[in-house]
């Protein structure tokens, strides 16, 4: 009995381990590089309704990231230059459960 007891607390242990690194190595949000899960918040954006890289809430306060609209040299965090092809990064937009939340301004944009 003792020797079952001891196989289950381990695999428990395990499968608890497993979920904390495999979360570690989805990465997620990183303001240092302005990314999510590797992928840039920033550059060339792409909308779309299904299989996005990020899925983005707008939001009025405490977002992510702020974001500017901008037409060219979009080469700074959150600076977004919206395509129809040939994207950076796809984002969907969404009202709940959002990788990112972003807010959009017209000056002053990057990671909070």
């Amino acid at each position: 009995m003792k020797q079952v007891l001891a196989a289950v607390t381990a695999v428990i242990l395990a499968v608890v381990a497993g979920v904390a690194l495999s979360a570690q190595a989805g990465g997620g949000f990183s303001k240092s590089s302005c990314t999510f899960n590797g992928k840039k918040l920033y550059g060339k954006i792409q909308e779309v309704s299904s299989f996005p890289d990020v899925k983005v809430q707008v939001v009025s306060s405490f977002p992510d990231v702020k974001v500017q609209k901008v037409s060219s040299f979009p080469d700074t965090c959150g600076k977004w230059q919206m395509v129809t092809s040939f994207p950076d990064t796809k984002v969907q937009f969404v009202t709940s459960f959002p990788d990112v939340k972003v807010q959009y301004v017209s000056s002053f944009p990057g990671a909070n």
